[in-house]
């Protein structure tokens, strides 16, 4: 039997990839398949990406910063042995980060994700990869900014509240305190979203709600980006209003493309292309992935779609165990999945599923590897 790569994805809330692709390795050995198995974690830019790049090596720097919400904590970034440094923005400025009831899209701010990235320049990056998923923010950007020392001032030359909400109050920027050094990075946005930043398919229409954001907060929280984006324009010479990704993360991605000149990779390529992913391809006869929920959205670009793409254009095919799945079955296999398997074999409760998630996901590959080995 040919190699199987092991390319697993968090299941939000309950697995994160390496543990999914231990859970999937256990099952596979238990049934008896016999084939060199290769564990890949993997993620496109959201929750995860830190420990997917660093899965190929690197180290991990601490630094402590502010959470969405103002509150000092201690978050992670790394710097790869190519000196290139990987930031989770999830870490310092995401949703996990908030208890149900803490969440404010109108004060939550990207400041903490600034100052993991000052942290990564003063440690000698000079290419950085900042991973756009799970957010908690609906602010441009501006706080990231705010940390590292460009000036968001209102009417009477005083620093603007951090937040969405705050960027009401913006009458100008002065990007003069901005570090010179800024203009020597290689910033990779990583994301799979193409929305823009503005509008109906904007940061604040499609994604706010999701981070606790009303009906009225939205209409708000748009015309404060509108706001927000026009100055900066007039600050940096660079309009990114409709940029397709912009909207990622709250319109976090369009923020670093007008004011730091990054650009936007799919995270799921910049992953597999790290971790020489083809290269693996060339022994294998097939591929697992494993995501939380699989649904329309995994076709537009989450890690299992990516993963499913590159494998079949070199004629691997790709199974995908999943928590949840809805969609049509067709659609999945036309974008390269020829199987998904949901893990949960008897109705429970969603926490149940959520604890109980190592044991699903070993008990479902157990099933695949025996189906592995049935002759026809």
């Amino acid at each position: 039997m040919r190699a199987i790569v092991i390319a697993a994805g968090a299941l939000k809330g309950s697995l994160s990839a390496s543990a999914a692709a231990n859970a999937i390795e256990r099952g596979l050995r238990r049934s008896g398949v016999a084939a060199r198995m290769q564990a890949l974690p993997i993620a496109d830019g959201g929750d995860g990406t830190l420990e997917a790049f660093l899965a190929g090596g690197g180290r991990r720097k601490a630094r402590t910063v502010l959470d969405p919400l103002g509150r000092s904590m201690v978050a992670e970034f790394g710097l790869l042995d190519d000196g290139t440094a990987v930031i989770e923005m999830a870490r310092a400025s995401g949703l996990a980060l908030l208890a149900a009831d803490e969440l404010d899209a109108m004060r939550a701010s990207t400041y903490g994700t600034g100052q993991l990235m000052q942290a990564a320049l003063d440690a000698g990056a000079r290419r950085m990869i900042v991973g756009m998923g799970g957010s908690a923010t609906t602010d441009g950007g501006a706080g990231c900014l705010m940390a590292l020392g460009v000036r968001l001032l209102d009417e009477r030359g005083k620093a603007i509240p951090l937040g969405g909400g705050g960027l009401q109050a913006l009458a100008r920027i002065d990007p003069s305190g901005l570090d010179a050094r800024w203009r020597e990075v290689d910033l990779i946005i990583a994301t799979d979203v193409d929305n823009p930043a503005l509008g109906a398919r904007g940061a604040a229409a499609v994604f706010a709600p999701q981070k606790g954001a009303s009906p009225m907060q939205i209409e708000r929280l748009e015309a404060n980006l509108a706001h927000y984006f026009d100055l900066v324009e007039t600050a940096f010479g660079v309009d990114v209003r409709s940029r397709p990704g912009g909207g990622a993360a709250g319109a976090f991605a369009a923020g670093l493309m007008a004011c730091l000149g990054g650009r936007i990779q799919s995270g799921i390529d910049l992953l597999l292309d790290h971790r020489r992913f083809d290269d693996l391809l060339m022994d294998a006869g097939l591929v697992i992935t494993s995501e939380g929920r699989l649904d329309s959205q995994t076709l537009g670009g989450k890690a299992p779609a990516g993963v499913a793409r590159r494998a079949a254009a070199r004629g691997v095919p790709t199974v995908v165990l999943v928590g949840g799945l809805r969609g049509d079955d067709a659609d999945f296999h036309a974008a390269g999945l020829w199987a998904a398997l949901p893990i949960v074999t008897a109705p429970m409760l969603l926490h149940e599923a959520i604890a109980d998630a190592d044991r699903l996901v070993e008990a479902a590959a157990l099933r695949l590897g025996y189906l592995l080995q049935v002759r026809l």
